[in-house]
């Protein structure tokens, strides 16, 4: 059954053994897409979406000389398309064309679409590399689908695929339809080379889609990207956002890029308007030349912080302060508290330093301590040179009190 709205192709698809056909859920197939007001006309006098004529009912105004979101023309449905967007995404990371993008509302709508496209509820199943993101096993469970875990290798905190173990699951399983991959990881911050990756995508008896989850990879740096593989494998989508090294986490902009037929399937199924227009305001100015030179530089500045900040943590030591595990690739880094008496993680001691630095001395970590291969585990995101300093100095603190 052809895609709908996708033109046919005579290129042949790679890898050959896959068949984006017999992935995709038949009804989603046969889905015939919502058709919205602005996909026909968006200028002239619109009078076919029974908007609000009279315009917003917001009382604020702008300083002068400044538009502001309530400038927009918001009582007008969005662009359900986001072309002017997605021309920038595609130069950005150097695309072959806006019909490799599909914008969702962060990258968990574009986590849940693919379950919901792919996986059908039920019958078939995902694979996840614990410790990883958690939003994976949730949209799993919202969309009563199995899950098949394969933890990563955590020896010295190495935090990589275990491939071998991998591929007897998926021969094992053929109602996995989705390996979720996560690089850097989170909450490890260790990049998967795309060698790995690409040993997945090219494995025969597994013929669904590979999902590289790309939250963090401008502060690991782009030749890391599994984007480069788009082009030749059709069995990839990689997700992106504009939360993290754009700094944008509040308009909740999420990325997927794929090739066109899986990001068309995509497009029919999603909201019509799933984009709202203070989101692609805000996401058009970030994506302008002196936007993207300007988050480059707050990344270059994130990633020297990155190092002091490890720096500056190896100096508790002698209180039981681990070294940091993981690969530090990500604007985060994961250390583990220990037990003085022994040396080891700590859960307990740990636990009580999270506590202890959010509910007294006003500084908000995370504890990861239950994650797979991260016992005794803090996440620390990288704050600027004074958040820190103040880390720094109120960990040294409780590490003496507890």
């Amino acid at each position: 059954m052809p895609i709908l709205g996708l033109a046919p192709s005579s290129n042949p698809t790679y890898p050959v053994h896959f068949d984006i056909e017999k992935v995709i859920r038949p009804n989603i197939l046969s889905l015939h897409p919502y058709r919205c007001a602005r996909d026909d006309y968006q200028e002239g006098i619109l009078l076919d979406a029974n908007e609000n004529a009279l315009g917003h009912s917001v009382k604020g105004e702008s300083e002068p000389g400044e538009s502001g979101v309530l400038d927009l023309d918001l009582h007008r449905y969005p662009d359900p398309t986001q072309i002017e967007i997605k021309k920038r995404i595609v130069e950005f990371r150097r695309l072959q064309g806006t019909e490799q993008i599909f914008l969702g509302v962060g990258s968990d709508e574009v986590i849940d679409l693919l379950m919901r496209v792919c996986v059908a509820p039920g019958k078939e199943k995902i694979m996840i590399t614990p410790p990883t993101y958690g939003m994976y096993a949730v949209s799993a469970q919202v969309n009563d689908v199995g899950i098949v875990k394969v933890p990563l290798a955590v020896e010295d905190g190495s935090f990589q695929l275990r491939l071998p173990e991998m591929k007897k699951a998926i021969d094992e399983d053929e109602t996995v339809k989705l390996i979720f991959l996560c690089s850097p990881g989170n909450p490890t911050g260790t990049l998967i080379p795309v060698k790995d990756i690409v040993e997945l995508l090219e494995y025969p008896t597994f013929k669904g889609i590979v999902v590289v989850d790309e939250a963090y990879i401008d502060f690991a740096g782009e030749s890391s990207s599994a984007v480069q593989l788009v082009s030749k494998y059709a069995n990839i989508c990689v997700s992106q956002t504009l939360s993290k090294s754009f700094g944008l986490a509040a308009i909740r902009l999420g990325v997927a890029i794929a090739q066109p037929p899986l990001i068309q399937v995509l497009n029919n199924t999603k909201a019509p308007y799933n984009i709202s227009t203070p989101t692609a305001y805000v996401a058009l100015s970030a994506l302008s030349p002196s936007s993207l030179k300007f988050m480059h530089s707050n990344v270059s500045e994130l990633i020297s912080s990155r190092s002091s900040l490890l720096s500056a943590l190896s100096s508790l030591k002698t209180l039981g302060l681990g070294d940091s595990i993981g690969g530090n690739h990500a604007n985060f880094i994961m250390i583990p508290v220990l037990n003085r008496s022994t040396g080891k993680p700590d859960n307990e001691r740990s636990e009580k330093v999270y506590t202890s630095l959010a509910e007294h001395k006003g500084v908000v970590v995370r504890f990861r301590g239950r994650e797979y291969g991260c016992a005794g585990c803090l996440r620390i995101t990288v704050g600027t040179k004074e958040e820190n300093a103040a880390l720094i100095e109120k960990l040294r603190e409780a590490l003496q009190e507890i």
